[in-house]
């Protein structure tokens, strides 16, 4: 028989051991659990606090509405890549009043010293006053943030944040724009492109002009040079593909660096080709030739018109500056830019299919072009009569830009077609626009050869760059001054293609009030003052394009010569 197991039964004071332990280790995990829901708690402050200073704190100096969770602004670049605009970090120094610890006065001469476009009054003032905040300076260069720093005045702040850099400076700076201190778009297509520039969507993809850095350089050099030994008080210039209305270079002088726009004068900061409106003369002849043969009214280059020393028409009186005397053609008329014969030619084809024809080409409306700064043409309005037909005719009672120009004789040698111009560069993504119909294919054609002749033999001669085929026709206008024209003020211009050929290219270039140099002899015409930028320009800018000189190629020059009289040439 087995003996009964005896039980186990530990003893109490080990028993009250046990029960100790676990109320400790019970104890230790609530304290634990505590102190993790303390610990989470202060980080979720802390990234809060963080996040809520990144949305609106005016730490790095900015509108509450813009804050550092808001993308970069796109870059801008030229039709090979080259960057125009970008935004970069840039270092921002500020004071807050209220937090200076130190003495004020001290810090206001500290301030002068290392920051002397104010003095001591006013950063003393400034320091003294009931303001939270005052910015400094913006963009401020490494060795002053350093100088800055050294003072050790916890009411300074330096602080970092996204700034617009330009770059190539005022190249092309009317084009590029610029934006305010906030990062919003000014003028040019940094204010044409703002919703596009600032889209998050579009972070990290640029915007594509059709501008070309090495032909805008060329432009701008050349037409400087010009405004400076003539004495301009302002120039203008734009080259474009008449094919796909495509601006490669566009400029307005005085210049403008947008870096420091807000230190550029007005006139830099006015656009002189898009809202510039001016009377550019007699670059206008060639569109009342090409009318008038669309309309039927002119058959021939060699059809006459009689050409006496004055016309007296409508009670007034059209003047030439080289009057023939007698009967000339077509073709001498634009030879020679003559008022007489093509104020007859315009009175032939009246006032309203002049009208007509104008507004095709987008003449009487602002420019058609993405910038926002467009200049409102100007026309005789209600009193556009028989003798304002006349005039118009020549250019003279109509302003329009120099890019409406540009645009016109786009159209008038493109084939006939008129499209608006563009400052994008014309790919996938932007096609050509269709355009519609001005000129028949056939006047187009036959125009070449004629302002071919303005360049060879008449008033254009010294616009002509060997081997590149240029043709197109100078204009000299009288400005308006106290409300009555004067021949001591002009605004002179040219517009021209190349090559005449198989034209591809348009430049318009135009200075106002350039003034006389013993090297012209005492004249500020167009001929001596704005047709060598052309040529310059053209044989700078054409091997760039692809455009090789040829000396051996010329338009159909037998459509002129035949009705150039024997004397004349």
């Amino acid at each position: 028989m087995n003996a009964p197991t005896p039980a186990l039964v530990a003893r109490p004071e080990r028993l009250r051991l046990v029960g100790q332990r676990r109320q400790v280790l019970a104890v230790m995990h609530q304290r634990l659990m505590v102190a993790m829901i303390v610990y989470v708690a202060i980080i979720a402050l802390i990234v809060l606090r963080i996040l809520w200073l990144a949305a609106f704190g005016d730490h790095a100096g900015r509108k509450q509405n813009v804050t550092a969770l808001v993308p970069e602004r796109g870059d801008i670049v030229d039709r090979e890549g080259h960057p125009l605009a970008r935004t970069i970090d840039a270092w921002t120094i500020s004071i807050h009043p209220r937090k200076v610890i130190g003495s004020k006065l001290e810090l206001a001469r500290a301030l002068a010293r290392l920051m002397p476009e104010r003095d001591e009054a006013t950063y003393f003032a400034m320091l003294r006053s009931d303001k939270p905040f005052y910015y400094l300076q913006r963009r401020a260069p490494p060795r002053l943030v350093q100088a800055v720093n050294a003072l050790g005045e916890p009411g300074l702040a330096i602080d970092r944040e996204p700034d617009r850099l330009y770059p190539q400076t005022s190249l092309a700076a009317h084009v590029v724009g610029y934006t305010d201190v906030d990062g919003n778009g000014m003028a040019g297509a940094e204010r044409a492109f703002q919703d596009l520039l600032s889209d998050p969507a579009r972070r990290g993809q640029a915007l594509t002009l059709s501008i070309s850095s090495r032909v805008q350089q060329a432009l701008e050099n050349e037409l400087n040079a010009a405004m400076s030994e003539f004495s301009a008080i302002g120039a203008a210039g734009v080259i474009m593909d008449i094919h796909t209305g495509e601006v490669l270079a566009m400029t307005s002088l005085p210049q403008l660096n947008p870096n420091v726009a807000g230190s550029g004068s007005p006139e830099a900061r006015f656009n002189r080709a898009t809202l510039g409106v001016y009377e550019l003369g007699s670059t206008f002849k060639p569109f009342t030739v090409a009318m008038a043969m669309d309309a039927g009214v002119i058959k021939s280059f060699g059809q006459m018109y009689p050409c006496p020393q004055e016309l007296h028409a409508y009670g007034q009186t059209v003047h030439d500056t080289h009057p023939y005397g007698r009967a000339c053609s077509v073709a001498e008329i634009m030879k020679e830019s003559s008022n007489i014969g093509t104020a007859q030619i315009a009175d032939k084809l009246g006032r309203e299919r002049q009208k007509a024809f104008l507004k095709k080409m987008g003449f009487l409306d602002p420019i058609g072009i993405e910038l926002k700064e467009k200049g409102r043409t100007l026309t005789p309005g209600k009193r556009w009569g028989p003798f304002e037909t006349m005039t118009v005719g020549f250019g003279h009672a109509v302003a329009v830009t120099p890019l409406h120009l540009a645009t016109g004789y786009a159209t008038l040698f493109n084939g006939g077609i008129y499209r608006p111009a563009t400052i994008l560069k014309v790919e996938r993504g932007h096609p050509v626009p269709k355009g519609h119909r001005v000129f028949s294919e056939d006047t187009s054609y036959r125009m070449r050869a004629l302002l071919r002749l303005v360049v060879t033999q008449g008033t254009g001669k010294k616009a002509d760059a060997p081997g590149y085929r240029v043709g197109g026709k100078t204009g000299t206008a009288e400005k308006l001054i106290g409300g009555r024209y004067t021949s001591a003020a002009v605004v002179t211009s040219f517009a021209g293609v190349f090559p005449m050929d198989e034209p591809r290219y348009v430049m318009v270039v135009m200075l106002d009030d350039p003034k006389a140099t013993p090297k012209t002899y005492g004249f500020h015409t167009a001929g001596w003052n704005v047709a060598p930028v052309v040529s310059r320009t053209i044989s700078r800018i054409a091997p760039m394009l692809g455009v090789r000189p040829d000396k051996n190629r010329e338009p159909n020059m037998a459509e002129v010569l035949p009705f150039v009289h024997e004397s004349e040439h």
